[in-house]
């Protein structure tokens, strides 16, 4: 590319001249060219016409917008579609098409930023040569001449230093850009990508965040604020310096009526309006964190943490919002209950699932997720003591070599081990024994050298097959008092697990997230059921028929809810941690509660003291609409 001539001027009050245009006429301007003068200037000043043609080389090809993508908010909801909390990184934004926004915001910014968009081909020369003049006179580059074209690839494309280099980069970037797409096309993708302040990145989260509203729904007086916001989104937040943003406005309208967009009437009545705004929502914190952290750990796991922040995603999760909070305020109860009982306990976790699907309902990770964001729920290990038997049971069950009513010999017994030999103890210690005893009995009554017994029968190695089957991923080792629930497990994995039993031997892997969309609409995820029928239903009916008796005469008496249920209580040595695991047809529910530096909790407490009560106030509430269901009776199935 090159210059035939350069218009001299004589004096620096002169007004700039027509100059003939560059060669091959891609840039002519009619009636002689102020565009001439810019690019010889801004060449010069670069070094030189070789040095500019290396430059334009060198420019991206703004063909690449055809499939660009910025990055977007990802959004997670509860199963109604109620809003928990927003992900992204530093742009918080959601993209919208150009019809999706307010008439009223499209005109004002136009106006305001480049009433002549629709006109020009992507620079505007009269523009540009007001801007050479007054960048000349103070000898930098002070003033721009910017089309919103212009601004887009700046946005996109370009640093934002304020050199004549970038700026004639940007004016050839815009050139192109408009030969390859249409105004519609480059005003969506300009609205939808420049800063707005306060982290909103594009139109329709700037308008969620100033009006509490869509950008579709902006009114005359609401759309000339925002566009005047582009400016110095900061300097004229309504957050910041609301006069200042009134004054910004008025400018806005005044050019708008002016240009005959809008009648000087309109544009008064629009100054005179109050700006309801909103507050700021890029960083509001989620309204369900247990459950939204959750959640983000499973995303980032499965797409990684950039696609979580900057994919746009749509996650519907299995949890109702109502539901959750219930939960947490009735953990909070129980733990203010019992620290009036003069419990030594500084954390309780719940997790409830849904047998008839495998969803989880909720998750409550410990007493105040302010106090501390540990989710007990998910992360913690915790040995479940005695709440683990029903695992062994169920294999003995399953085996066809034992019933409820078999019976076993609760009677000292020592097993050799590495470590020397190992002589399991009843909770009443070393002279509780009750000799011949049945499988019922003994799991009612929560008896340890059965279960010991029952496991070194049936084998470690098949109870741990079954609970990897029901999605107990936790680490296992074949121990012996593996039984009594001497290895580490989370709520959720307790509660999973006796969901399955719950449904008679159906299982899905439990879930939080439902669904997964992008903003487009595109399933990236679906996880409807698919119950399996893992267990022996014969068996798992009989489990179940045992295990109510644990709540109507055993040791979980305390867990009675007026209804058919199921459940075993669990205490570890030294009371560190005591559970309760119950579910009915359409619920199953595990709590915990504990200390996280393993502090004992006080002598005598126990899982069907504790624990039973806050599971079953728990499920009280979350029954409370249900209807009374029944669990099979085993007589409906063949026997192993």
């Amino acid at each position: 590319m090159s210059s035939r001539t350069v218009t001299q001027e004589s004096s620096l009050n002169k007004k700039l001249r027509p100059v003939y245009t560059f060669s091959k006429g891609v840039f002519k301007a009619a009636g002689g060219t102020v565009l001439g003068i810019t690019m010889i200037a801004s060449s010069i000043v670069a070094g030189g016409l070789v040095g500019l043609a290396i430059s334009f080389r060198n420019l991206p090809d703004v063909r690449v917008l055809r499939s660009y993508v910025p990055s977007e908010t990802s959004y997670i909801y509860d199963i109604k579609g109620r809003l928990l909390t927003s992900l992204h990184g530093e742009a918080n934004r959601e993209l919208v098409r150009l019809e999706e926004i307010s008439p009223e915001l499209k005109r004002a910014v136009i106006a305001i930023e480049d009433s002549s968009f629709y006109e020009h081909q992507g620079i505007n020369p009269y523009s540009i040569g007001r801007a050479i003049r007054a960048n000349y006179e103070q000898g930098a580059v002070r003033e721009g001449a910017s089309t919103l074209t212009m601004q887009l690839v700046k946005n996109l494309f370009l640093t934002r230093e304020r050199t004549v280099t970038r700026k004639l980069a940007e004016a050839i970037l815009a050139v192109r850009v408009e030969q390859v797409f249409s105004k519609e096309e480059i005003l969506e993708m300009y609205l939808n990508n420049i800063y707005w302040g306060h982290n909103n990145y594009g139109v329709q989260t700037a308008a969620e965040t100033y009006f509490n509203k869509d950008a579709s729904e902006l009114n005359l007086a609401e759309a000339a604020m925002m566009a005047g916001l582009i400016q110095a989104p900061e300097q004229y937040s309504p957050f910041l310096n609301y006069p200042a943003t009134k004054r910004r406005q008025a400018l806005v309208l005044n050019r708008m009526a002016a240009i005959g967009w809008i009648t000087a009437e309109e544009a008064e009545a629009a100054k005179k309006a109050p700006l309801l705004v909103g507050q700021p929502t890029a960083w509001r914190a989620s309204k369900l964190p247990f459950i939204t952290e959750a959640v983000v750990t499973e995303l980032e796991e499965r797409f990684g943490r950039d696609r979580v922040l900057q994919g746009g995603m749509r996650v519907q999760t299995t949890v109702d919002l109502e539901f959750q909070k219930m939960a947490e305020e009735s953990v909070r109860e129980s733990h203010r209950l019992l620290k009036s009982w003069g419990l030594k306990a500084d954390q309780i976790a719940l997790a409830a699932v849904d047998p008839r699907t495998h969803f989880v309902k909720a998750l409550v990770g410990g007493i105040s997720h302010d106090k501390s964001q540990f989710n007990r729920a998910i992360q913690s290990r915790r040995q479940p003591g005695s709440a683990f038997k029903p695992f062994a049971y169920y294999v003995a069950f399953e085996s066809g070599k034992y019933t409820p009513f078999s019976t076993i010999d609760d009677s000292p017994v020592r097993y050799r081990v590495p470590s020397g030999y190992y002589s399991p103890q009843n909770y009443g210690g070393k002279k509780d024994f009750k000799g011949e005893i049945s499988l019922r009995t003994a799991l009612i009554q929560s008896r340890n050298i059965p279960a010991v017994k029952i496991g070194k029968s049936v084998g470690l190695d098949r109870i741990i097959e079954i609970c990897k089957a029901l999605s107990i991923k936790s680490p296992l080792q074949p121990v012996i008092s593996l039984p009594l629930g001497s290895i580490g497990v989370t709520p959720l994995e307790m509660a999973g697990a006796y969901a399955t039993f719950a449904s008679n031997g159906w299982h899905s892997e439990p879930t939080i997230i439902l669904q997964i969309a992008d903003s487009r609409g595109n399933i990236l995820l679906e996880n409807q059921p698919n119950p399996q029928q893992i267990l022996d239903p014969w068996a798992t009916a009989n489990l179940t028929t045992v295990l109510k008796g644990v709540i109507e005469e055993g040791t979980g008496r305390n867990a009675a809810i007026g209804r058919p249920a199921a459940g075993k209580t669990g205490t570890t040595s030294s009371e560190r941690d005591v559970w309760f695991v119950g579910y009915v047809p359409q619920l199953a529910t595990a709590v915990w509660i504990g200390n996280d530096d393993y502090r004992s909790l006080g002598e005598g407490v126990t899982g069907g003291t504790h624990a039973a009560p806050v599971w079953r106030s728990f499920m009280s509430k979350a029954l409370k609409d249900e209807p009374v269901r029944y669990f099979p009776a085993a007589s409906q199935f063949p026997r192993p």
